[in-house]
Order: structure tokens, then sequence, then C-alpha cells
């Protein structure tokens, strides 16, 4: 059997010829790939370690790779196929072609929003304030989102489907699952609200007209907050956003609003001397802020001579600012009792006259 007769030696009804340099062409695409791979992005690599330019290069490296070599294969497949005789796919092979190319290039605008997520920090720090992790994250998922839907878009397009018929024609569903899902929605626009105005982080004690506790987790739906009872509570992010907030851990100093009453048997050289001691009691407390520090006999009260004071604690815990306020009530009572006055309670006094005879 001569060379020639071989040549024309059919296989599945394809000339042996053809059927080899097709198999030649598709294993030279694989060769080609890791050609590709070992000789001209591993050197390249081992260039760019060193400096924020490098870990770009590398980035970008890392994120054609994986593409490059799935292109190299289709397009190696493309031509083995194009050698045999199948003129009746050509149409086909062509549409297939530009598919695949299509989904190479959004594969890669893909995994460059991973690779390349810390851009939307440098972004936001251009207006003096980072983003939020969590709402970076939700960014992310976005555009991957955006990015698959066009992409599987594009690919229909190129295979004569109709797409905008077919998106409008999810119009009146898309509005029914809009109202459907309306309370989703709401949490999901409260967490944005919440990831980007910040009004509180994990471990954060917070007290709201619904709850109060210490934020254990932010969630795209819900934040979870632990009560002082260990119960943990799951608060919907719509109404945590639409809610007035009082964050105390954020708290500079912690106030202390109260009143003393001494009897009306006390008399105003006493009275002077415990509004001076207790001043000078609070001015010199290392634990007590020395901003504000009001002290005043202000008020003739039913049973009492009322004396109101008015300062802060530099704690803001709230163990620490009760200790504090235990302190400074017992160096009270010790100022009161050292000036021979006595706390007023309520009272009443009766004044009964004789009779007439």
């Amino acid at each position: 059997m001569n060379i020639e007769s071989i040549l024309n030696y059919s296989l599945w009804g394809f000339p042996i010829a053809n059927v080899g340099i097709a198999l030649l062409i598709f294993f030279s695409s694989l060769l080609f790939r890791r050609i590709i791979s070992k000789l001209l992005l591993k050197p390249l690599r081992k260039r760019s370690h060193q400096g924020k330019k490098e870990d770009n290069q590398n980035k970008i490296l890392d994120v054609i790779e994986e593409p490059l070599k799935l292109s190299i294969v289709l397009f190696g497949l493309y031509f083995a196929i194009k050698w045999l005789p199948f003129k009746n796919i050509d149409r086909f092979l062509e549409l297939f072609v530009r598919s695949c190319l299509s989904f190479v290039v959004f594969w890669i605008l893909y995994r460059l929003v991973e690779a390349f997520s810390n851009l939307f920090n440098l972004f936001s720090s251009k207006f003096g304030k980072e983003l939020h992790s969590d709402i970076q994250n939700f960014l992310i998922k976005t555009l991957r989102v955006l990015i698959i839907a066009i992409g599987v878009m594009a690919i229909l397009q190129e295979w004569g489907i109709n797409v905008s018929a077919f998106v409008a024609s999810l119009g009146l569903g898309g509005l029914a699952f809009a109202l459907a899902a309306k309370d989703t929605i709401a949490n999901l626009f409260g967490s944005l609200v919440i990831f980007s105005d910040r009004p509180f982080k994990v471990g954060d004690w917070i007290q709201t007209p619904v709850v109060e506790g210490i934020i254990e987790e932010i969630g795209i739906r819900s934040t979870k907050v632990r009560t002082f009872a260990q119960a943990l509570v799951s608060v919907p992010n719509a109404t945590v956003a639409n809610t007035p907030i009082t964050n105390w851990t954020r708290m500079g100093k912690r106030r202390i609003n109260t009143r003393i009453g001494l009897t009306y048997a006390t008399g105003v050289e006493q009275i002077q001397t415990i509004v001076e001691e207790i001043t000078a009691m609070l001015k010199n407390h290392p634990d007590i802020h020395q901003e504000t520090i009001l002290v005043y006999f202000d008020e003739f009260q039913d049973s009492a001579l009322s004396i109101f004071l008015y300062f802060f604690t530099k704690t803001t815990v709230w163990a620490e600012f009760l200790h504090v306020r235990q302190d400074v009530n017992l160096k009270i009572m010790r100022i009161v009792e050292r000036n021979g006055a006595q706390f007023a309670f309520p009272s009443q006094t009766l004044y009964v006259e004789s009779l007439p005879k």
C-alpha cells in the first residue's frame, strides 16, 4: 500500500489526510496554549514582583491568562473543523466563533471586576470617604450580574434572537415581581443607606424605637442586634434606615442630670456652702468632664429645697459610668451630712389651732 492510497483512504466518510490535518491543527493549538503560558506569561510574572505598577501587571496577567488559553483552543477547534468538508455548517461555525469571542470578552470583564475591586475605594477616596466593605461587595456582585446579563444578551443577539422584544415581554412580569418584592427592595435600599452613612458598625451599642443592644451583624437584608438579655433581634434594614438611631458607643462623654432635695429646716448659709462644696468636688473629680459643670439651688419645691446638678462623666462605658455616679452620690451625701443638713422626702406639716370654747 503506497502513500497515495493511504491518503485517499476515508475515515467516517472523510479523507484521512483531512482528518489528520484537522487533528494536527487542534493539538497544535493545545501545544501553543502551553507555550503561551510557559514562555510568555510566566516570565512576565517573574519580572513583576515589586511595586504597585508591577502588582497591577500581575493582576492583568491573571485576568487574561485563562480566557487567552481558551481562545487559542477555540480557534484551533474552529480551523480544524473548517479543514473538514462540512460545507453545510459554515454558518453555524461562524456564529459559534462569534459567540465564543463574545463570551471571552465578557469573561475578561467579569474577572476584571474582582481583580480591581480596590478601584472603588480609590475612586471614593477622591471625595474624602472610603467605601464600606459591605457596600463594596454589593457593588462587585451587582456589576457581575450586569456583565453576565449583558453577555447573555450579546450572545443571543449573535444567534438572531430578538432580545429587545424578549425584554419588553418581561415588562408586565417584572412589574408584578417588583410589587411582590417591594419589601425586599426597600430593605436593599435601606442597606445601601446604612453602608453609605455608616451610623453604626459591628460592636456598637445602639438604641432605636424598636430595639436596643449591640450590633452583631450588618447584612444586605437585615441588621442583627444582640440585646442585653442576650436575645438576637433581626431588624429589617428598611426599618433601621427610617428610624432615629442613638449610637451610645460614639458618645464622647455621658450626661448626669439630677436633683437633690434638702429639708426646709436648712439655712441659707448651709445651702450656699453645700452648693460650693459640691461644685468644688466635681471640678476636682478625675472622672468628671470639666467642660460643663452646673450646680445651683434653683427651686422651692413642695417638700424640699431643690439643688440642680448637670455634668458629664468622661467614660461612656455603662458599668464604669455607674461606678462614677455612685462615687459622686456618696461624696454628695458626705457633704450634706458634714454641713448638718438633711435630705428631704415627700411630707406634709399639719398645723392645728385650738378651737374656741
